[in-house]
């Protein structure tokens, strides 16, 4: 059997767009975002909306204030996986969808949890096995100022870094 027939038969598409397909892992269940088509880096690749607003973060929202989570439309969005070397940001401002690296058709979109979320509503381990990759997953409040730097950042987790900041100085 040819290598990518092999590769096919790994996930099943439960999802498929013009722009981003989601797959579903036939042996662990896992669902992920991959491009359906090339992107350069810079370029927008969708802009989303909030189908709803809670006052506290979910495994599928996004934080955009203090006590504002929202769940993405369109939908696919939720989909799209932690990595700590992300090919894509959410900008909460904006919203827009915004790619931060060139993306070839196939590969799986994803983005840097901490750079939305201050605390996250479920920690975990990464698994994206970069070079770059930090451990623990739990939001920006629990990483340095020197990490997060690496990281593009919606204008909500860079106030809350700079009040942080200040509060270390005054005390």
């Amino acid at each position: 059997m040819h290598a990518s027939a092999i590769y096919q038969l790994a996930y099943e598409i439960i999802i498929n767009g013009e722009i981003a397909e989601v797959r579903q892992n036939n042996t662990g269940g896992a669902k992920s975002l991959h491009a359906c088509k090339h992107f350069s880096a810079g370029e927008t690749f969708c802009t989303f909306h909030a189908e709803a607003v809670l006052p506290a973060a979910t495994y599928l929202t996004i934080q955009v204030e203090e006590n504002e989570h929202i769940s993405l439309l369109p939908e696919y969005l939720r989909y799209t996986n932690h990595s700590c070397s992300p090919n894509l940001f959410f900008d909460t401002s904006r919203l827009i969808v915004e790619c931060i690296k060139s993306i070839e058709p196939g590969e799986e979109l994803t983005f840097f949890y901490p750079s939305s979320e201050w605390e996250m509503a479920q920690s975990f381990e990464c698994c994206c096995g970069t070079s770059a990759c930090i451990g623990k997953i739990q939001g920006a409040a629990h990483l340095s100022n020197e990490v997060l730097a690496h990281y593009r950042l919606t204008h909500y987790i860079t106030r809350k870094l700079k009040e942080r900041s200040s509060l270390k100085i005054t005390a």
